[in-house]
């Protein structure tokens, strides 16, 4: 497993880290849950990664649960929630002081810890000025809850003013940010985000690094029953004719190169130095032995692939400009 910073922190993250939604707590029982972070574990994974929207809640405690069977010491790994999504009532969802706080509670004991290793806002929120989320999460760390802090799906200026917001009163600012990136979403981390990059040093725990598994050729010939897309069917408007044209050009070039699609497209992301770690999701522990084997594919990825990645993707109609929302 190689390890890499987030950001210009001091903290070490696994290239490929384990995620929670739609997985554990939800459709993967205890059992399964349990083999599935044993597994990743094993691997050198470090970081898994929950959220209080997760199966409200339920993805998260499930993994706590696992957590502590296997009895892991706590210096060997790091988690993280993220906060948005608590449920029905005004002040149970947002980034309100009052929910940040709750919900950063509500998280440590859904996983039996005494702090979370990082602690994202799941999504903007319009309603709560951007210092009252700065001084917040720095309220929270000042008292041992979080260690890091940072966003998902934020825009690059709110970032920003975030930054300048800490600078200002000498507080800590954003760490990591957690947006979408794969080879059919590029833009944010390649070009929204590197204002934030140069000034900042922002880290990035990049989701959805297979697209829910477009890039892995699952959908080419329609939408297998049990599917995340046959499930999620909100997501099957990433299907589009420009989509899969890039998908099956991504799979004729891993056959050429001897890796399966999925271990190509990983390594792909993990090529770019601004990903501190890529999220995976599995539901069964072979599917993390692929995952993390794509960490030993990156070294194969040298000029001449990467240009001819950049080729096939403009050929297959692609657009390094392309925007999708958050899942």
């Amino acid at each position: 497993m190689d390890y890499r910073k987030l950001g210009r922190s001091g903290l070490k993250l696994s290239a490929v880290s384990l995620g929670s939604w739609r997985t554990y707590g939800v459709t993967v029982d205890d059992a399964g849950t349990e083999a599935c972070l044993k597994a990743a574990y094993d691997k050198g994974v470090n970081y898994f990664d929950g959220a209080e929207g997760y199966g409200a809640g339920a993805a998260e405690a499930a993994m706590g649960r696992a957590i502590r069977k296997l009895g892991w010491p706590r210096d060997t790994f790091c988690v993280s929630s993220k906060v948005y999504h608590g449920g029905e009532g005004p002040n149970r969802t947002g980034l309100s002081r009052k929910h940040v706080v709750e919900a950063c509670d509500a998280a440590l004991r859904r996983m039996g810890i005494d702090y979370l290793d990082l602690y994202f806002c799941h999504r903007p929120d319009p309603d709560t000025p951007l210092d009252e989320i700065v001084h917040t999460m720095n309220g929270l760390i000042a008292r041992g809850k979080i260690l890091y802090w940072g966003t998902s799906n934020f825009s690059a200026s709110d970032l920003l003013q975030m930054g300048a917001i800490a600078e200002r009163d000498g507080l800590i600012g954003p760490t990591m940010e957690q947006p979408r990136y794969n080879m059919l979403d590029r833009a944010r981390v390649e070009t929204e985000l590197a204002p934030v990059f140069d000034r900042y040093g922002l880290g990035t725990t990049v989701y959805s690094p297979l697209s829910v598994g477009i890039l892995t050729g699952k959908y080419n010939d329609g939408i297998p029953d049990g599917s995340a897309l046959a499930q999620t069917p909100h997501l099957q408007r990433r299907l589009t004719e420009e989509n899969l044209a890039k998908a099956r050009a991504v799979c004729a070039l891993a056959q050429e190169l001897a890796m399966t699609p999925a271990r190509l497209a990983l390594a792909w992301c993990l090529k770019n130095p601004r990903v501190s770690t890529a999220l995976v999701g599995a539901s069964r522990p072979e599917q993390i032995e692929e995952n993390t084997a794509a960490v030993e594919e990156v070294e194969k990825l040298d000029d001449g692939v990467m240009s001819r990645i950049e080729s096939l993707l403009a050929g297959a109609g692609g657009d390094r400009g392309s925007v999708n929302s958050n899942q």
